[in-house]
Formats: C-alpha cells, structure tokens, sequence
C-alpha cells in the first residue's frame, strides 16, 4: 500500500501555511505593534533622496506618519512601478476565484488546451503559474513593445523543469494567465476587469497601461502610480481584502497570496514575503539575485530585512520601486524613485523601523 505524504499536495501546504500564518499574524499584533518615529522616516527619507527616492509615504493605524517627496516627485507624481504591476493581478486572481471563474488547483490546460498533449505543461496548475513555479521558461522577451500578440508566445513559452520543482521569475507565466483569464471571461477584456473589481474598489483613478496589438495587457509590468495610489493596495491588505467599504477580497482567500513554496519560500502568490528571516538566514538584495540566470538562484533561507517582523509583504518593482506591508505593526510604507542607485532594503528599513 502506498503511503501518501501531505507534503506532496499543494493544497494542503497551502491550508497549513494560511492557518499558521493567521495565527503568527494575532501572536505578532501584540509582539511589534510599535509606533514609528517620524524622526526615523525622516533619516530614511534622506538615505532614499541620495539615492535618487521621489517618494516615502508611512502610514501606520490608518494615519499619516509621514510623506515627502524629493528629486522632481511630488505627491500627485505618478512613476513606473514595474514589477509592482504584478500584484494587481494577483488580487485579480484572488477576486477570480472568490467568483468561481477559477481554482487555483485546477489544471492550465482545462482552459489552455493546447497544453494538454506536453508532458509538463499539461500537469501545471494555476497556483502554479502564479507563483512562478510551473517550470516555463521565464521569457523576458515578453517585455518588448514590438510584440503583436504576447499571450500566444507565452503559451509556446518552453517548459524548462517539472512543474512544481524551480522558481523561474519572469513575464511569462501572468501572460499565460492573461490569456486564460481572458477566456475564463468568454473573450472579455482582463484589463476592464481588473478595473471593475480591484482598480475602482481601490479607488485607483484610470490610467495607461502596457498593451500588445490585439489589446492584451502586458500582466507582468506596466503600471504608473503615485505614492497615494499605490498604497491603497497596502491599506487594502492591512483591513484583510477590504477598503472603503468594499470588500475586494475574502480575508481566508487573501492569505493564500502570503503562502511561499517548497522551490521559493519567500515568494507567495505575486507577493514578496520576508520569511524566513530567523538567525540562519540572510539579508538579499531581490533584484540582484534575480538578475541570475534562475539555474544559479537559490532562494533558501532568503529574507528581505532582518530588521522587519517576519510577517512582512512586500511588492518590489525594478529600480527599487517597494511597498512593504506589516500587518503586526499596522503599517505600509512606499517608497519610489526616478533611476537606479546603490539602494538597500535592509538598511532602508533598519532606519525607519528603529526605535
């Protein structure tokens, strides 16, 4: 008789993680709940200006704690987030299946059926897909403008590991989401969704985006925001799915975006997560290590800042564009800039999180 291992099934890694993290998260409220020194943001905002920031805004219980603007920003200055883009379709995704337009252990290849003759792709879930580690090659080449139709090469995007096995950060895999979602929706637009259920909820004005020829948008990057849009995102986590009385996502389902994997135990469902951050593991620089071709990448004992409680979120867009949410601490911080500098996460936080 054959003996199954829990471990081995997503879906119960994923309850077990949620049930443990609900709990660190109540026993964390009462450990760092500590009220941040508006001098310290200010020592945090001067190492961010030296390093061409434009934006620091901190809010902690719903208030203001501090905003500043530097080097050309101001507060309604909208700047490229970049890979922050990301999140937005991961609480799309969230949305989705609270709708029952998804599962997120359902097959890919139940909607993209052009997969369901590939040995690996055909075996791939939507978890899977959303949390980098469905083995498709990364595509960076998705990025280009001169693309006329990315979620058609997304699908053909070459299977590189078995499902389940790596993390492969790139564009590709939410480009092959955008084309199922968009056929979970009967042809409907995905941006027009995002805009109804997340954007307009977040009370997020309209805005330009990234788009190929036949209108998809590019899921991976794309967005332009001001501090004061983008933190909403973080307001919306910090009230458990929900903001301005609309509730965009159910608190148990948005936990699942927090849920790390056996192949990157810091990244969740789109989402950045500080853990594991005990005495064994190490302060990284995210955006350097991604920069490794993903064979040399290990994400074993990885954290974002020692110096933060482990129950950090964080969204991370090139050029050091970061929110970072605290659910212990009742706080979301954003922090932007104009160009690319010698910025450390780390020693970012260690200043602004000193008390």
């Amino acid at each position: 008789m054959k003996t199954v291992d829990w471990r081995d099934d997503p879906r119960v890694v994923a309850l077990f993680q949620s049930v443990i993290l609900a709990f660190f998260f109540l026993v964390a409220q009462r450990t760092f709940a500590v009220p941040i020194s508006p001098s310290a943001c200010a020592q945090a905002a001067k190492y961010s200006d030296a390093r061409h920031g434009t934006s620091l805004l901190v809010i902690q219980n719903g208030q203001t704690i501090f905003e500043h603007y530097a080097n050309g920003g101001g507060n309604d200055a909208a700047w490229p987030i970049f890979s922050g883009t990301k999140n937005f379709w991961g609480i799309a995704a969230l949305v989705a299946i609270n709708e029952g337009k998804i599962r997120l252990d359902e097959p890919v290849s139940d909607t993209i059926t052009e997969w369901r003759g590939d040995a690996r792709k055909s075996k791939i879930t939507i978890r899977q897909l959303l949390t980098f580690t469905d083995g498709i090659e990364p595509a960076s080449f998705l990025h280009r403008d001169s693309i006329p139709d990315r979620n058609a090469l997304a699908i053909r995007a070459a299977s590189v590991a078995s499902p389940g096995a790596t993390f492969t950060y790139g564009p590709s895999h939410l480009q092959v989401f955008c084309e199922l979602l968009r056929r979970k929706l009967n042809g409907g637009n995905t941006f027009s969704y995002l805009q109804e259920r997340v954007l307009g909820p977040l009370g997020i004005g309209s805005f330009e985006y990234k788009q190929d020829r036949k209108g998809n948008p590019l899921f991976a990057t794309g967005f332009h925001l001001s501090a004061r849009q983008w933190v909403r995102l973080g307001q919306m986590i910090l009230a458990h799915g929900s903001l301005g009385g609309h509730q965009i996502v159910p608190s148990d389902l948005l936990q699942q975006a927090f849920v790390g994997t056996s192949a990157n135990p810091s990244y969740g469902l789109t989402f950045w997560l500080n853990r594991p951050s005990g005495f064994l593991s190490g302060e990284t620089d995210i955006e350097k290590r991604l920069d490794l071709p993903w064979q040399r990448a290990s994400w074993r004992g990885v954290c974002i800042s020692k110096a933060a409680p482990s129950d950090m979120i964080a969204a991370i867009g090139s050029h050091y564009q970061r929110q970072f949410i605290i659910p212990s601490m009742n706080l979301v911080i954003v922090r932007q800039s104009s160009a690319d500098a010698k910025f450390s996460d780390g020693e970012f936080l260690r200043l602004l999180l000193r008390h």
